[in-house]
């Protein structure tokens, strides 16, 4: 299921990401308050284990995040945010052939990283914090612009919409061009619909039904919905009982087109991914 609107090999520093199949990122949360697994891999050599499991596992891309972004999580300053995460990327850059993504919308994070190896930036708030776009084109690296209005700490404060899916690519076009404007041309940037961001369920599960609307902005997409309350509300499960329901939304989004899964359970999602493209290599 290659796109034709985009190609399908993509620099990210010292590495390229192929593009041409669905590839599975890996979720390394430095931080000890995220949703899932807050706490765990929040020391480095911790860190470094667990992105070494998911490498093996078959991970393309290993992202790692110091700041929590779940519903109502508090503030980081950089500094605090620098110090989680530097050492973490600095030691995956030296110890494993991934290509190592960081979760942030701190300038000074991104241009850190970017010298420590990193080779992309994913940003849940889509470089709008003072400074970002600057920074991200600074490094040439590509960068992934999510949806999300507000910031977690109120973003499920009764969001509303007319058109789920017309409304995210309208922001997703806007911060394209952004990007365009600040020297990051479009063949550097990745999409993410933002799912549990800013979003009710009935949202969510409308948005995801509609993600061919995305496509036609023409740049790959990333799907992270591992574990989220969606799967918890559909089907009634706390988080650690929700590997299931991410497997089948992620059978889904390759099945829609998405290029990039984000997802805590690698090895799981992995021989999702290696089922559906046997099934479609076969004559």
């Amino acid at each position: 299921m290659t796109s034709a609107l985009y190609p399908t090999r993509l620099p990210c520093g010292n590495r390229v990401l192929d593009l041409s199949r669905p590839q599975v990122m890996g979720i390394l949360n430095v931080t000890p308050d995220s949703f899932s697994d807050g706490g765990r891999f929040d020391r480095r050599d911790a860190a470094l284990r667990h992105a070494e499991a998911m490498v093996k596992a078959g991970a393309a891309l290993v992202d790692v995040g110091g700041e929590s972004t779940r519903p109502g999580a508090r503030p980081v300053s950089p500094v605090e945010e620098l110090e989680r995460v530097a050492p973490v990327v600095e030691a995956i850059a030296t110890e494993l052939d991934v290509i190592i993504s960081v979760d942030t919308s701190t300038p000074a994070v991104m241009r850190e990283c970017a010298r420590l190896g990193a080779g992309l930036i994913n940003d849940v708030r889509s470089l709008r914090r003072e400074g970002a776009l600057d920074a991200a084109a600074a490094t040439g690296l590509p960068v992934c612009l999510m949806h999300m209005r507000g910031e977690p700490g109120n973003m499920q404060e009764n969001p509303q919409y007319e058109d789920i899916a017309k409304e995210v690519a309208a922001f997703l076009r806007e911060r394209i061009e952004a990007c365009a404007a600040a020297g990051i041309s479009s063949e550097r940037v990745i999409l993410d619909p933002g799912f549990g961001f800013a979003k009710n369920l009935s949202h969510n599960l409308c948005l995801f039904k509609r993600m061919q609307v995305l496509h036609e902005l023409g740049r790959p997409l990333l799907v992270g919905v591992s574990r989220k309350s969606m799967i918890g509300q559909v089907l009634g499960k706390d988080v650690g009982e929700r590997l299931y329901g991410s497997l089948a939304l992620a059978a889904l989004a390759v099945a829609k087109g998405a290029r990039i899964l984000r997802v805590h359970d690698v090895a799981e999602t992995v021989d999702v991914v290696s089922m559906i493209a046997a099934v479609e290599a076969a004559e």
